[in-house]
């Protein structure tokens, strides 16, 4: 089969090769490529900036898949030869990626593709939903406050980034009242996202905490951005609050948010795949995704352009030139 290979985190490129399909192990799915999707991560494992999750090299990257089953292994149920699948499954450590014809993978971190997504789609959200689902709800109870009777006031903070734009979709289908900053032309996509849009650019921290909660704060923020955004974010929770961060690596003084008993939770959502825990969780979650996809109230957003194996490498610049919205590699190219 046709696949990418990293040699060294030195040069951080690809090279075309043709090596041997695998074979599922015992639990595993075969899996035809039919696209990988790109997220900041596979970039920075390229380039050698993720110490925690990088492969043992030669290696095939691309952690968001989706792609048909052309093998079940032993004891997987749940599957079948030409079922339509996405997940996210490799590119990690041990765990071949998604930049090649076939992957094998643990077939418990996969789900059936929303039958209204192309394979371009499907494939652009495993890593962001699932980040999102697992900050808003298992982090930060959302759906158990809506299902109390609540209404809570969620502020996403870059709400038309690639988690962002998830964020805003997921948080509005649950039931809270939804809130995203972003800037330009992005404040309409977040609006049609369902979101009030705010103009980071324009609108001190105060003024919008002021404007659209009376100055208590928001019940839940969730942080896309990090750095000095998160650090604002302390500050615009209300009292007995949440803040979920997936990009919180810097190191912050927590005093405002605690003298607000706020909560903060941080989101790695590659833990599963890392630890081999709650993988079967992540596959869940993925199966009520499909759910709400089909149900027409989540949609990823995609990059027009289009980039196969051989342009992979574009496909990664772009990301990491901040492609806010979702890139996607056709690997079988007359999908």
């Amino acid at each position: 089969m046709r696949a990418l290979l990293l040699d060294t985190y030195q040069n951080g490129r690809f090279r075309a090769a043709d090596i041997e399909s695998p074979l599922p192990a015992n639990g595993q799915l075969r899996i035809r490529v039919h696209a990988s999707g790109v997220n900041p991560i596979d970039y920075k494992i390229r380039r050698g900036d993720a110490s925690f999750a990088m492969p043992e090299l030669p290696a095939i990257l691309g952690t968001d898949v989706a792609g048909v089953v052309t093998e079940v292994g032993a004891g997987v149920t749940g599957f079948s030869v030409g079922d339509e699948v996405y997940g996210m499954a490799g590119g990690v450590r041990g765990l071949p990626g998604s930049l090649a014809e076939f992957m094998t993978a643990d077939a418990s971190m996969f789900a059936s593709k929303p039958r209204n997504l192309s394979m371009r789609e499907a494939a652009a959200l495993p890593l962001v939903a699932l980040t999102a689902w697992e900050g808003l709800v298992d982090r930060a109870h959302l759906r158990a406050e809506i299902q109390a009777g609540n209404k809570p006031k969620v502020l996403v903070q870059g709400g038309a980034g690639g988690v962002g734009h998830i964020v805003v979709q997921l948080a509005k289908a649950l039931g809270a009242d939804v809130y995203a900053t972003a800037s330009g032309a992005k404040l309409e996509l977040v609006r049609e996202l369902g979101a009030t849009p705010i103009d980071y650019t324009s609108t001190p921290v105060e003024q919008y905490v002021q404007q659209y909660t009376d100055g208590e704060g928001f019940d839940l923020i969730y942080d896309t951005v990090g750095g000095d955004t998160l650090e604002a974010s302390l500050g615009a929770v209300r009292h007995y609050g949440h803040i979920v961060s997936c990009v919180a690596y810097q190191p912050h003084n927590l005093a405002i948010s605690s003298l607000r008993n706020a909560d903060i939770s941080g989101e790695f959502v590659l833990y599963p795949m890392l630890s081999g825990e709650r993988r079967a969780h992540q596959g869940a979650i993925l199966r009520e995704l499909t759910g709400l996809v089909e149900a027409g109230k989540i949609r990823p957003v995609l990059d027009p352009r289009r980039f196969t194996l051989d342009t992979a490498m574009e496909a990664h610049e772009a990301v990491e030139r901040g492609a806010n919205i979702k890139v996607v590699i056709d690997v079988m190219t007359q999908a």
